[in-house]
């Protein structure tokens, strides 16, 4: 869990220093073919993101999982418990984890299910939609090199 919560402060912080790669690119006097070294920048920035959101959201996950059955006062899990109203607490009957997607769910003994956390949501979607736009990226400027190539010759069909 603490590795978890390392890694993703280490990507955050990967993620500034690309943020101002991507700034400096954008800045006067910025490195020629700056188109490319713009989308080389913003699809590592995009990734690193996506690395940290979804790393902070699995160790919220394994936090949750380690409080769970770890001793005294730990079951029902307290991610499920604090901050929800007694008649709620009264009837969990069990929680349900994962880590792809991210989600801690308590269940009821009638069989609803209520999340621990609503903040999976948008852990789920900002990664997804980072990782999307780093591929993207990476794709865009894989086909753009290819057709580049193509255009000047260099790429030989086989």
């Amino acid at each position: 869990m603490i590795a978890g919560f390392a890694v993703s402060l280490a990507c955050a912080v990967a993620a500034v220093v690309a943020l101002f790669g991507v700034l400096a690119v954008v800045l006067p006097g910025r490195p020629q073919p700056w188109p490319v070294h713009l989308t080389r920048r913003t699809a590592l920035l995009a990734g690193l993101s996506a690395a940290a959101v979804y790393t902070r959201g699995l160790s919220v996950v394994a936090w949750s999982e380690h409080q769970y059955n770890n001793g005294a006062n730990s079951v029902p899990a307290p991610a499920c418990r604090d901050g929800f109203p007694e008649e709620t607490v009264q009837h969990l009957s069990h929680h349900q984890s994962s880590y792809l997607p991210l989600r801690f769910d308590c269940v009821l003994d009638d069989g609803t299910v209520y999340s621990s956390n609503p903040g999976y949501v948008w852990m789920n979607w900002t990664s997804l939609s980072l990782a999307l736009s780093c591929a993207l990226l990476v794709i865009g400027m894989g086909r753009l090199a290819e057709l580049r190539a193509r255009k000047e010759g260099q790429l030989v069909r086989g």
